[in-house]
């Protein structure tokens, strides 16, 4: 294969080359890609331009490198994703596994600014998955989950769904979450969403609106949730 002569860095044509073949599914998550020395010959450019576009893809989390084993297609375990994506602590910082309750299902159409959100035809449908998570045995989030129907066909009829829906996008469906989006805002809860949180109606509490991004950068889903903050804190580390 040979590169186009074109104003990119001749590093960027390779990393978008590399990236396409994750997209497609050309290598499959764990999977090891060829050595520097392979890709390098196949794309006709040097090793150390191989070495940077994967070097990238690395720092982005695409990838991940083995000391003695090569570089291979990150994957979503129950535990990277609950670590990675999942932001609610312990006051001071104390990671927490919660436990996930499926409440309901339904399918039905998405509204005008979901199509857009989504890039979605009118006559496509979202399946609206409810789910309360509990930490510690107290209930912490009640969250509402959309997905395209289009992309995760009878995800609604899963029965066992993993406490990190990312790793079940991958597995059955090949889509990898590589980024999220959170917007966060104070509101007060409704009398349902309260109850379910074990809080008074009119109670305060920490509204998160996640946009999950998959690695050729659709938003594959949104997710609204409204977390209790007496027991817990939203926690982002920035280095």
């Amino acid at each position: 294969m040979t590169l186009t002569t074109n104003f990119q860095p001749l590093y960027k044509q390779v990393y978008d080359v590399l990236v396409k073949r994750l997209v497609d599914g050309y290598w499959k998550p764990a999977e090891t890609l060829p050595s520097e020395f392979a890709l390098a010959k196949e794309l006709g450019v040097s090793q150390g331009t191989v070495r940077k576009a994967l070097n990238q893809m690395v720092a982005e989390k695409l990838l991940r490198r083995r000391q003695g084993k090569g570089t291979y297609v990150s994957e979503h375990t129950q535990e990277s994703s609950l670590y990675r994506f999942f932001r609610y602590r312990e006051p001071g910082g104390e990671k927490v596994i919660p436990e996930t309750t499926v409440i309901s299902t339904r399918r039905r159409k998405a509204t005008k600014p979901e199509q857009l959100t989504f890039n979605l035809d009118s006559k496509l449908q979202l399946v609206e998955m409810i789910r309360l998570r509990t930490i510690n045995d107290l209930p912490a989030i009640y969250e509402i989950v959309l997905q395209p129907l289009a992309l995760f066909p009878d995800i609604d009829k899963e029965r066992d769904l993993p406490n990190s829906l990312y790793t079940l996008y991958q597995e059955k469906y090949g889509v990898s979450v590589v980024e999220v989006r959170d917007e966060l805002s104070a509101v007060i809860l409704t009398e349902e969403v309260a109850d379910q949180l074990a809080l008074k109606a009119g109670s305060a509490a920490l509204k998160n609106t996640r946009a999950s991004i998959s690695i050729d950068g659709r938003v594959i889903e949104v997710s609204t949730a409204y977390c209790s903050s007496d027991n817990f804190v939203y926690s982002v580390t920035i280095k």
